[in-house]
C-alpha cells in the first residue's frame, strides 16, 4: 500500500500545524487545516505562510486538489480560499458543520449565513472515503471538541485536529458552544482503538512544562501509555470531572470572535465594502452590575 508523504508547516502564533499530504505514484495532494495570517491589532490579513504550502506543492509538481478541515477553528482563520483560488482545489468539512453554523449564526447576528453547509463543496458524514490519488482516506466523525470536528485516517496514520494533543500535554477543550466533555472523550477512546502504531499528526502544540521542542506526531500507543489526560486506566467520569474544571480556568482563543465567523463560512469573509475594507464583528454585551 502506497504511503502518503507528509509535510509539517508550524505557525508559532497560533501553535497551529497545517500539513501537506501527497501521494507520490500520482503526484496528488491535499491541504489539512491551513493557517491565513491575521494580526487582530491592526486587522491585517496575510497569505505568506499558505504560500509556503503552495510553494512546495509546485516545486514537488504536486496537484492540490482538495482542502481538508479538521473542523471550524476558534484560534486561526482558515487559508483554504486562497488555495482554492489557486490550484481549483474542493474544501471539504464534517458534515456537522451544520450545527456549528446553527449554534453561531445568532451569536453574530450573521443573517447571511446559510445554515446547510453549502459554503463548503464537500460535506463528510462518518465512514465515509475519499481518494487523494490513489491514497485511501477514511473519515472518523469525534465530536466534543465541536459537534463536527473529525479526522482523517490513511493506514496506518490519522490527522486527528485539536481532539489530541501531545501526551505530556493533553486533550482538547469542551467548553465552547456545542462542546462537551464525555463525548470528547468517547471520540478519543475510538481514536486509541486503532492499532498502536497508527501515527496520530495533531492540529496544535503548545510545548508541555519541561519541553523544549513542538512536536506534533504521537502514536495510539504512546498516547494509552503516557497520556497525562487519557492513558489507559483514565475512566470517562475522571475525564469528565478533570476537563470541566481545566476548561473552567482557560481564556478565550484571542482569535476567537473573527476566526468562528470566518471559517464557518470555508474561511471567506464578507465582500468588502465601498471603500475597499472587509468587516467582522465583535458582540458586545453590557454587564449588569445592578441585578
Amino acid at each position: 500500500m502506497t504511503r502518503p508523504s507528509i509535510t509539517a508547516f508550524f505557525d508559532e502564533p497560533t501553535n497551529t500545524i497545517s500539513y501537506l499530504v501527497g501521494d507520490p505514484t500520482t503526484r496528488t495532494a491535499a491541504v489539512i487545516d491551513p493557517v491565513l495570517d491575521f494580526d487582530l491589532a491592526s486587522g491585517v490579513a496575510d497569505t505568506r505562510s499558505v504560500e509556503r504550502i503552495i510553494a512546495l506543492a509546485r516545486e514537488k509538481n504536486w496537484r492540490i486538489t482538495m482542502v481538508l478541515e479538521t473542523h471550524a477553528h476558534a484560534d486561526h482563520l482558515s487559508a483554504a480560499p486562497f488555495i482554492k483560488a489557486h490550484t481549483g482545489a474542493s474544501i471539504g468539512i464534517g458534515a456537522h458543520i451544520r450545527d456549528v453554523q446553527r449554534i453561531f449564526r445568532p451569536v453574530f447576528a450573521m443573517t447571511n449565513l446559510k445554515t446547510d453547509g453549502s459554503d463548503f463543496d464537500r460535506l463528510f458524514e462518518d465512514g465515509d472515503h475519499l481518494a487523494i490519488g490513489e491514497l485511501v482516506v477514511e473519515v472518523l466523525h469525534v465530536p466534543g471538541h465541536t459537534p463536527a470536528d473529525i479526522a482523517y485516517r490513511i493506514g496506518d496514520v490519522a490527522f486527528v485536529g485539536d481532539t489530541l494533543f501531545m501526551p505530556d500535554y493533553g486533550t482538547a477543550r469542551a467548553d465552547f458552544p456545542g462542546g462537551d466533555a464525555r463525548t470528547l472523550y468517547r471520540s478519543i477512546r475510538r481514536l486509541l482503538s486503532l492499532p498502536d502504531e497508527t501515527r496520530l499528526f495533531l492540529c496544535h502544540d503548545y510545548k508541555a512544562p519541561g519541553r523544549d521542542e513542538y512536536r506534533w506526531e504521537t502514536t495510539v500507543g504512546e498516547q494509552r501509555r503516557t497520556s497525562v489526560h487519557v492513558h489507559d486506566g483514565i475512566s470517562e467520569d475522571d475525564f469528565v470531572a478533570m476537563r470541566e474544571q481545566r476548561d473552567a480556568g482557560l481564556s478565550v482563543p484571542k482569535l476567537l470572535l473573527p476566526a468562528i465567523q470566518v471559517n464557518i463560512r470555508a474561511g471567506r469573509f464578507d465582500e468588502a465594502e465601498a471603500n475597499g475594507v472587509t468587516y467582522l464583528r465583535i458582540p458586545v454585551k453590557w454587564r449588569d452590575n445592578h441585578g
